[in-house]
């Protein structure tokens, strides 16, 4: 069995995420690799799980923050949900 390196528990399902820059974690539930791994978003504070927006080296949890908590490029960020072609 491994210990989640975030709340200490032995799980025996427990399962190793390995960093491009070569560090290695282990977890027992992806609630625990979020709370290690997952950027905060600059504006509002939440954990960015999806793919979030990045702004002159600034990340956001979406176009709305973005454009709230960056001062320049920020503004023109747009979210793509529902936009349709044309």
């Amino acid at each position: 069995m491994a210990t989640c390196d975030v709340c200490g528990n032995d799980y025996w399902m427990a399962f190793e995420i390995r960093t491009i820059t070569g560090e290695k974690y282990t977890f027992d539930s992806f609630e625990c690799a979020i709370q290690r791994l997952a950027p905060l978003c600059e504006h509002c504070k939440c954990r960015i799980i999806g793919h979030g927006v990045e702004v002159e080296g600034r990340f956001f949890c979406c176009a709305h923050c973005a454009r709230k908590g960056a001062d320049t490029l920020g503004q023109q960020i747009r979210d793509t949900v529902g936009a349709h072609p044309g």
